[in-house]
């Protein structure tokens, strides 16, 4: 039998060897350490002895965040401000890493206290070429989860936003990466920035990229899979700008007389916003738990 004729399946996103690398954020921070990127003070890998945590924190110093390295969604995930509650936490963060993820390895990081938190949406097509489509701030979150996305980021100095910008493209290129993916910073309130991982996907908030730029990122990915260069696409660095601010907003679903825990249930009723200059997206919601 002959396949010479048949299409050919093509998986839309980075390849396994980058989603291997970079889905786990210990890996992910090790890369940006080789590409000269700078990151959060932490374990130089992961751990899964309370010893380790204690040794790091000996010298380090609190307040530290406990992190599940093969998770996300703020699941595995614990502040600790005092030696007191870090067994407990630790213990906690390994227990709760494990029931989500499998894997209750962790890693350790110094907190930064009311920081920015800037992500920079990338493309990359298959012929090594990387570009960046500017930032969304997802600052305001609740449990470690985004609520609130704007684009751009507001108040970020123009040089701070560049000097970001590039470095996401930078580690990018050095992982050879290609179609959609968001690199996560984290900014103090000094304006230093640190790369704490790379989403090798799309995300949920990948719409207000949309909205700003006039780019339709999913139909970039789909030419991008199917052999389109982003100069074929016109989405050469110098070709992309940005127009006006957009917001999105989550919806979560929490039980008010239950100290706000999540909660599941049917929505009956939904009203869109409207109004000038409001453009109302498809309902997406997403259970926070």
């Amino acid at each position: 039998m002959s396949f010479a004729n048949r299409p050919v399946l093509q998986f839309v996103g980075p390849s396994p060897d980058v989603i291997d690398s970079l889905g786990d954020k210990v890996s992910a921070r090790t890369l940006a350490i080789k590409a000269g990127v700078p990151v959060v003070p932490g374990t130089e890998g992961a751990v899964d002895k309370f010893e380790d945590v204690k040794k790091f924190t000996d010298e380090y110093g609190f307040p530290i965040i406990i992190k599940a390295a093969y998770g996300g969604g703020g699941r595995g995930m614990r502040v600790v401000r005092d030696q007191e509650s870090l067994e407990d936490s630790f213990n906690r963060a390994t227990s709760e890493a494990k029931s989500a993820f499998g894997n209750g390895t962790v890693f350790v990081e110094r907190f930064l206290d009311k920081p920015k938190h800037i992500e920079v949406q990338l493309l990359g097509d298959n012929q090594g070429n990387i570009v960046h489509l500017y930032e969304r701030d997802c600052s305001v979150q609740r449990r470690h989860q985004k609520v609130v996305e704007l684009g751009p980021a507001k108040d970020l100095p123009t040089e701070v936003r560049d000097s970001l910008l590039a470095d996401a493209v930078k580690l990018a290129k050095s992982v050879n990466y290609r179609n959609a993916g968001t690199a996560e910073f984290l900014v103090d309130q000094k304006n230093r920035y640190y790369f704490i991982e790379i989403n090798p996907r799309i995300q949920v908030e990948h719409t207000v990229t949309e909205e700003i730029t006039g780019i339709d990122l999913i139909a970039a990915q789909i030419q991008i899979a199917a052999g389109a260069t982003l100069a074929q696409l016109g989405l050469t660095q110098d070709r992309i700008s940005t127009r006006g601010f957009a917001i999105q907003c989550r919806i979560t679903t929490e039980d008010p007389a239950k100290q706000f825990s999540p909660d599941t249930g049917k929505i009956e009723v939904y009203r869109s916003a409207g109004g000038k200059y409001v453009k109302p997206l498809p309902l997406c919601c997403r259970i926070l738990c």
